[in-house]
């Protein structure tokens, strides 16, 4: 090698370049070295609507491109880049305690008892609404996960809270699983849930009732962290401006969660590529 040989500077006199112009083309060298990774980094935080950080792109590379990469180098060429996924609030709930509650309708055991773990799909599920609001309106999304796989079965949505849009939802739930029987489905105790007309509705399915005890929100923690990852990652750092665009965006958020969305719990897997691979197996 002439540097062995020679130093920089007599190179650079014998070529007639100055040593400014050779530490600049080096420079220039080492950052195309990457430039095809950081393009592929880029596109992969486009395509997550700019919400994903180092470590999911890390994820995405190693599992999806098969890639040997180290996360520490995925964090520094993010950090070059200036990509950062957004920081999610811990939510804080209200003391439900101070209020008086109103006796429901019809009470059921809390079957699930936060017991969060499912070895088979359609075993334990959790359901709940969660309002948005868009200028003088509001809407409001109605869900159900299982918590097999953590996959939005079924979802509604309307601007209205009353008891047929939780019917609704588990009419979607039952048409897409069919074998249902001894489901357990957990709610907390709103009135959509109490009612009589929702209790019977289950009955007639074979569904089990279970519901959160009064003032216990983390009984029912799985689809509250759910609700909580739409509206941090999907809603909150855009400005909806209408109900037609924040429906799309719903739409477009569930879909990517349950077949694109992988999760450290499901083996750096989807939702629904989980629950295909485990059956498949």
């Amino acid at each position: 090698m002439l540097r062995s040989r020679f130093t920089v500077e007599d190179l650079c006199n014998f070529l007639e370049v100055s040593q400014s112009g050779y530490y600049k083309y080096k420079k220039t060298i080492k950052e195309d070295k990457h430039r095809e990774l950081k393009d592929l980094i880029l596109r992969l935080y486009d395509e997550s609507d700019k919400q994903w950080g180092f470590r999911n792109i890390h994820s995405e590379l190693v599992e999806e491109y098969h890639m040997k990469i180290n996360h520490k180098r995925v964090y520094r060429l993010c950090k070059e880049l200036g990509i950062r996924s957004i920081i999610r609030k811990k939510r804080k709930y209200p003391n439900y305690n101070q209020y008086r509650l109103k006796e429901p309708e019809t009470i059921a055991p809390n079957r699930l008892n936060r017991d969060f773990k499912v070895d088979k799909p359609n075993h334990k599920w959790v359901t709940d609404i969660t309002p948005f609001q868009v200028g003088a309106e509001k809407l409001h999304l109605s869900a159900i996960l299982d918590l097999y796989n953590n996959e939005i079965l079924a979802y509604e949505m309307s601007k209205n809270t009353e008891t047929l849009l939780v019917i609704k939802t588990v009419y979607q739930a039952v048409q897409k699983e069919k074998d249902v029987q001894n489901v357990i489905l957990h709610s907390d105790r709103g009135t959509q849930y109490t009612s009589k007309l929702y209790q019977d509705t289950l009955d007639a399915y074979g569904i089990k009732s279970s519901m959160s005890r009064p003032g216990n929100p983390y009984d029912n923690a799985c689809i509250e962290s759910f609700f909580s990852h739409l509206k941090t990652e999907a809603f909150y750092p855009y400005s909806v401006q209408n109900m037609e665009d924040l429906k799309a965006i719903i739409d477009k958020y569930i879909y990517k969660y349950n077949h694109k969305r992988r999760q450290i719990r499901l083996n750096r897997q989807s939702p629904v590529s989980f629950r295909h691979q485990q059956l498949a197996s």
